[in-house]
């Protein structure tokens, strides 16, 4: 089939015009009949993206290998480590591998050491200092500088450092770094920019989030005024998770319902998760950013993602004129699909490749997009380049699961326009809305995005249709119907219930800030000290009263009820079990 696509892309680039747009790797008819069935978009061969312009140049083509010169660069990026000193086998192989492309420069996208007590110490290896020193003495073994951006296991040295500004400084002083983002020119007018996250005590909600601060931010936004594309800089972006927006493919049982999928997820003051790709799509200087976080393979039609142009032009999503690229695990320990990736960067002045090192392969480098820079700019900056993107088709991709995964797209067959009471009647399309494969999403009249997908209600960056988090879930949603009425205030309520139970009504919320997902996940810093309590108190139990059985319970503050003072409040212990301790339950 691609090779079909390719000799229409051949047949176009020979009449002038753009790359046709196709699916990569897969017929147009398979496409098609996914579409209609399960309402997925497959993405394009060749594209075209650039950020807006006051006039555009005929579209230039997107070409399959960068024209001839020397690779004046060379990036190995290295994704989440998470090194134990009793497994290094496929660390050090991979290392190795790497060294065989001769990188001038090594990129760690972060989570350096493994989250488990690896030294029996009873302590978490990562986020210490024992574990940092191991890490630094790997990377100098690459014989090239690095540099590293921290992920959201980096600052979990807890019995070590008491707070998060004196593991962020042990963190810094073993790698060499002055700050927590960093700055590498490697080529003419060519940038590195890494951003690392900061917070992982202090962190409200999960401290799996990755969090960039206020003064990365304004030291990132103050970086790329100071190198406009206008004068011909290109740059490279490197931080642990992706920004929101950047379509990768994304693990919704795990990191969206969590809420610590995207940089600054959870948001807060100036901390906007919808910040990066705004600035992305302003920014027409940021050719690449590359993340980790998320341990999958770079196999997978959304392991990339590519430019688009303006809404005003053309098709959502605006990337503006950047290529996102997700990036893997050296080993299989880490990865959650079995491949074991890394990135490499090449390029020179008309562009840039972005590669795999496959280390199941002994390090065979793979070719994955090519990225070419357009001449098309005008002298007075008033159009900016154009980045143009083929992405090449590889016989790893011929798999079930190459396809993106879902999120809503405008034009999908899914969308529910202005509801108006029950959404899923019995007989319609949408009837089992806790079937997995069942899909459909609305907007709510306060301009949220709703949906239901993998059998719960999802909420959907109303901007960019990325994931947020889960409003209801599986359990809750099984067998119920879904209503969304006018609350008589200018407003929309979601509503749950049954047919055989019309007792059994369910009014779905929203948060006190607006938003309608749940984010309920605490920080792992106070579950790690609880968890140590009852299992002191079990031990304590047991050898005061060895002959019988006991039930450690646990109680929690603060507590989820509807009154607005303490008196009458129960404090009723809950079992300390995960399964119970995530439902709020009515009796509580």
């Amino acid at each position: 089939s691609f090779g079909r696509e390719k000799k229409i892309a051949d047949e176009s680039k020979k009449l002038g015009l753009p790359g046709h747009i196709t699916a990569r790797g897969r017929s147009q008819e398979t496409s098609d009949n996914m579409i209609r069935t399960a309402c997925i978009l497959a993405s394009a061969t060749a594209f075209v993206g650039s950020a807006p312009a006051r006039a555009r140049a005929p579209a230039p083509r997107a070409t399959e290998s960068l024209p001839e010169g020397e690779y004046e660069y060379r990036i190995g990026i290295v994704g989440d480590l998470h090194v134990d000193p009793r497994d290094l086998e496929h660390t050090m192989i991979g290392r190795d591998d790497m060294k065989k492309h001769n990188p001038d420069f090594i990129v760690s996208l972060g989570d350096l050491g493994e989250s488990k007590d690896c030294t029996e110490s009873k302590q978490l290896y990562a986020g210490t200092t024992e574990c940092f020193k191991l890490v630094r003495e790997y990377f100098d073994g690459f014989g090239v500088p690095f540099d590293v951006v921290g992920g959201n296991h980096d600052l979990e040295g807890i019995d070590e450092f008491a707070t998060d500004e004196e593991n962020l400084d042990m963190y810094l002083r073993v790698h060499g770094k002055p700050t927590a983002q960093f700055m590498r020119q490697i080529a003419d007018k060519t940038l590195l920019v890494g951003l690392g996250s900061t917070v992982f005590r202090e962190a409200k909600y999960t401290s799996h989030e990755v969090i960039i601060d206020d003064a990365q931010i304004a030291w990132f936004e103050r970086t790329l005024e100071e190198h406009p594309s206008a004068d011909g800089w290109k740059i490279f972006v490197f931080t642990h998770a992706p920004p929101i927006g950047s379509g990768l493919r994304v693990l919704q049982h795990n990191h969206v319902v969590n809420g610590c999928c995207w940089l600054n997820h959870n948001g807060g003051p100036g901390a906007a998760p919808q910040r990066f790709i705004e600035t992305v799509r302003n920014s027409p200087q940021i050719k690449g950013w590359f993340n980790g976080h998320f341990h999958l393979s770079h196999d997978y039609e959304d392991s990339i993602t590519f430019p688009t142009i303006d809404p005003s032009e053309g098709p959502y999503p605006n990337r503006g004129s950047c290529v996102f690229a997700q990036t893997g695990c050296m080993t299989a320990r880490s990865s959650r699909d079995g491949r074991r990736h890394s990135r490499f960067l090449r390029g020179n002045e008309y562009g840039f490749e972005i590669c795999t090192v496959d280390h199941s392969k002994g390090g065979v480098i793979r070719l994955d997009a090519t990225v070419t820079y357009s001449d098309e700019c005008a002298a007075d900056g008033s159009e900016s380049c154009s980045t143009l993107v083929f992405a090449h088709d590889h016989e790893d991709y011929d798999h079930d699961l190459w396809f993106q995964a879902y999120v809503p797209q405008e034009g999908d067959g899914c969308y529910i326009e202005d509801p108006n009471g029950t959404i899923n009647p019995a007989g319609s399309r949408f009837e089992d809305v806790g079937n997995p494969e069942t899909v459909c999403w609305w907007h709510m009249k306060d301009g949220a995005v709703l949906g239901v997908h993998n059998g719960m209600i999802i909420e959907y960056d109303a901007s960019t249709l990325a994931p947020l988090g889960m409003v209801v879930s599986r359990d809750e949603l099984h067998g119920r119907r879904v209503a969304v009425v006018d609350n008589g205030y200018g407003g929309s309520t979601v509503i749950l219930y049954d047919d055989g139970n019309n007792s059994e009504v369910t009014v779905v919320q929203p948060n006190e800030d607006g938003t309608y997902w749940r984010k309920v996940v605490r920080n792992k810093m106070h579950r790690t000290r609880e968890m140590r309590n009852v299992k002191a108190a079990k031990a304590f139990i047991e050898k005061t009263l060895p002959d019988q059985e006991h039930d450690v319970m646990s109680s929690y503050g603060p507590y989820i009820s509807t009154v607005g003072q303490v008196m009458g409040v129960s404090t009723k212990a809950l079992p300390f079990k995960a399964d119970d301790t995530q439902k709020l339950t009515k009796s509580r």
